[in-house]
Order: structure tokens, then C-alpha cells, then sequence
């Protein structure tokens, strides 16, 4: 009787020991949102731009007809335009 309290006590502790390393690896796998965005252009592929061209020539997201085109953009982390080959810092605008 004495065994099997014991069996199921160090059962339990497992669970609940493997489940708190589960969770705190979870919460370490979130990275701190961005306190900036900025427009970066030159990056964008086909089709995947956000908003309108820099040049006026369309008002929409998603119509850059060529990869990299440097009047079409795509929003980034702020310090992160610069280091993408290709990346022309166009404007930045503060996280909600």
C-alpha cells in the first residue's frame, strides 16, 4: 500500500515538474515586440508589399508586379532595414 502512495506521489511531481519546464520554455520563446516600424524599400517580392508604391503609381498592398523594386516597401522592426541587402529606409512610424 505504502508503494504504491509512493509510485503515484513521484508521478504526479513528474508531471508537474515537466509541465512547469514546458511553460517556461514557452515564455522564453516570445520575442519583445517592436517599440518602432519603419518602411523599408527595395525589399519586397512580388505581390507582397504592404500599402501603396512610393512613387504614387498604385494605392494598394500586394501589387509590386517584380521583386525588390525600390519604390515598393514592406514594414519592418525599426534597425532592421539597413541590414537587409537591398533595404532603403523610407519612413518610420512608432508600435501601437
Amino acid at each position: 500500500m505504502n508503494d504504491t502512495k509512493t509510485c503515484v506521489a513521484n508521478h504526479i511531481a513528474g508531471i508537474l515538474a515537466a509541465g512547469a519546464l514546458l511553460a517556461a520554455g514557452q515564455a522564453q520563446a516570445v520575442p519583445d515586440a517592436p517599440t518602432a516600424w519603419e518602411k523599408c524599400a527595395g525589399i519586397a517580392k512580388q505581390g507582397m508589399n504592404d500599402c501603396g508604391a512610393l512613387d504614387g503609381k498604385h494605392a494598394c498592398a500586394g501589387q509590386a508586379k517584380a521583386d525588390g523594386e525600390p519604390t515598393e516597401w514592406v514594414y519592418v522592426p525599426e534597425g532592421t532595414c539597413t541590414k537587409i541587402v537591398g533595404g532603403t529606409v523610407a519612413a518610420t512610424k512608432p508600435a501601437k
